[in-house]
């Protein structure tokens, strides 16, 4: 083995250790994806689970009253709030706020947090609004807003289990220019999309969640049956890096790589800038979504 070799080896048995030690998604947030992923599901079904939990159903229906959905009157039934929400956004809800109130509480070493969580929002949002553009189904659009919004996750624990070695990482950038993931690489052996994976799976996400964290800088390499909503992300986070909202430390975009995404996508780049009012309004809305999970 090469001093190289050795070198990633250490970082990634440190990383694993790390990651092992985060808290498991909560009992009722894994009994709701087991019940949503089963296609005979109803919001009975999905009320009788969350009803045992008063942090859950708070969320819920703090989310059906809150301006994103601006709703005359305020709702006060469980089940009444899955059926309008939907069991996608509902499942969706759960498992945002579990995530990232897990990995986000301690914040980041080395990148803004409320920037990180902005960066995060704007691709999701974008993810959606594209997904829309592309006819995907409505029922699944909410799939692309956590996709987006769970995409560079594997950066958190990155930053900060090797704060000092991240910090080179992102001064590296700055004096080649290059990509934040090209520059993991360099300096660890491996980039935040080996963590999000290992992340991913310690949760037990489905495959298209793992596949997004792993591919969302090489869609090309993800399943035929995934590859549409990985490629939806990789184009979204582009925009997002492009038109800087928020920002994960990704500030350089190498030509090759933008010009692949786009080209891949199947979409032309002017239909996508022009989402910009859409998106601008749409990150306003998301940030009450995310604020039930406070």
């Amino acid at each position: 083995m090469t001093d190289i070799d050795s070198t990633t080896q250490h970082y990634l048995d440190k990383i694993r250790e790390y990651i092992d030690r985060m808290p498991s998604l909560s009992t009722t947030v894994t009994k709701v994806l087991e019940v949503c992923n089963q296609p005979t599901t109803s919001p009975n079904d999905l009320n009788r689970v969350i009803s045992l939990d008063p942090v859950l159903t708070g969320q819920v229906l703090k989310l059906i009253n809150s301006a994103y959905y601006s709703l005359p009157n305020q709702i006060t039934s469980l089940t009444r709030a899955i059926i309008m929400l939907g069991i996608n956004t509902v499942k969706n809800l759960a498992l945002s706020t579990a995530i990232l109130g897990s990995v986000g509480k301690e914040g980041m070493e080395c990148l803004s947090m409320d920037q990180f969580l902005a960066h995060s929002i704007c691709v999701g949002v974008t993810a959606k609004s594209i997904a829309a553009l592309a006819n995907i189904p409505l029922a699944q659009r909410e799939e692309f807003f956590v996709a987006g919004l769970l995409h560079d996750l594997g950066k958190i624990p990155l930053s900060n289990c090797f704060p000092d070695d991240y910090r080179k990482v992102i001064e590296l950038c700055n004096l080649q220019r290059c990509s934040l993931v090209r520059a993991e690489a360099m300096i660890f052996g491996f980039d935040h999309r080996t963590t999000g994976r290992i992340i991913a799976r310690k949760w037990q996400l489905n495959d298209n969640m793992i596949e997004t964290l792993w591919h969302h800088h090489t869609p090309q390499k993800a399943t035929d049956e995934n590859r549409p909503l990985v490629q939806t992300i990789a184009l979204a986070n582009l925009y997002a890096n492009l038109f800087e909202f928020g920002s994960a430390g990704d500030l350089y975009q190498e030509p090759a790589q933008v010009q692949q995404v786009i080209n891949d996508s199947g979409l032309d780049w002017h239909e996508i800038s022009a989402l910009y009012s859409t998106v601008e309004l749409e990150v306003e809305k998301a940030q009450v979504f995310l604020q039930v999970a406070k």
